[in-house]
């Protein structure tokens, strides 16, 4: 069983549990549920392109970042010029929660991607209940009846998606009628290895109406020029500015540095 299988796996069993725990009918009287959503595709478009994501750990790097509060880094990440922020939500492989995803929300005025690996429509409730604006939907898990529905779910609470693929034949399988964003992960989720060339051999064949991101693997100015002869108008960039001393630090320099060479 490889490492995404034994996301899923697990996945099943917590959400299962958050069920029990809080029913559907608590998530819909948050506060935050009723809020209109910022949008993080018109956001991409306006910005700088830069998603900034908060992740403490993973499975291939193990610990990140343990020691810098989410509320520091993601108000830093905002000031550093940052179009939308993803936040990881998933706890025991990445060192996230839901309690992040609301603290963030608190102290954000531009749009929060819900980093999760989304296995129930349930989970998409939550993302709307603790205040996020889009959701991470990954092809790899999910087959395409499951990924029009959780598609449509998400557009009926206000939330835009983001379809993340790793290959050819997640792209073809995968319905993107109801899709904002289409994001190509670098990184082989089943053995971490990571390659640009996959954003690149993947780009002519995503619809033009659809806003392209390139995820993982984005260390310097020069990938993303790369990237952006192909197409891609999004690049999230987590590790590389979470493993520095300062992340927000990391993000003004990175960003800055994209708009000098602009």
């Amino acid at each position: 069983m490889n490492i995404l299988d034994r996301i899923v796996k697990d996945k099943k069993h917590e959400v299962a549990a958050k069920k029990e725990g809080l029913p559907l009918s608590f998530l819909k009287q948050s506060p935050l549920f009723e809020r209109t959503c910022f949008s993080m595709s018109k956001s991409i478009l306006e910005g700088s392109g830069i998603i900034a994501e908060f992740k403490r750990r993973s499975p291939s790097k193990q610990v990140i970042n343990h020691k810098d509060s989410v509320i520091e880094v993601v108000k830093a990440y905002e000031k550093a010029g940052a179009s939308a922020i993803s936040v990881l939500t998933d706890t025991k492989y990445f060192g996230g929660s839901l309690d992040d995803l609301i603290q963030a929300r608190q102290h954000l005025s531009i749009p929060l991607l819900r980093k999760e690996f989304i296995i129930d429509s349930y989970q998409i409730y939550e993302a709307k209940a603790f205040g996020a604006d889009a959701i991470l939907l990954i092809a790899a898990i999910l087959d395409p009846k499951e990924l029009t529905s959780f598609s449509v779910l998400a557009h009926k609470l206000g939330l835009e998606v983001l379809l993340e693929v790793h290959n050819e034949d997640e792209l073809k399988a995968s319905n993107l009628d109801h899709i904002d964003m289409l994001g190509v992960n670098n990184r082989n989720l089943k053995t971490f290895e990571v390659s640009l060339d996959i954003s690149k051999q993947l780009a002519p064949m995503i619809a033009k109406d659809k806003v392209k991101i390139s995820e993982s693997g984005i260390s310097n100015i020069e990938a993303i020029h790369s990237l952006k002869e192909y197409g891609y108008k999004g690049f999230l960039i987590g590790e590389n500015f979470m493993k520095t001393e300062e992340p927000g630090a990391a993000a003004v320099q990175f960003i800055n540095s994209l708009g000098d060479e602009d």
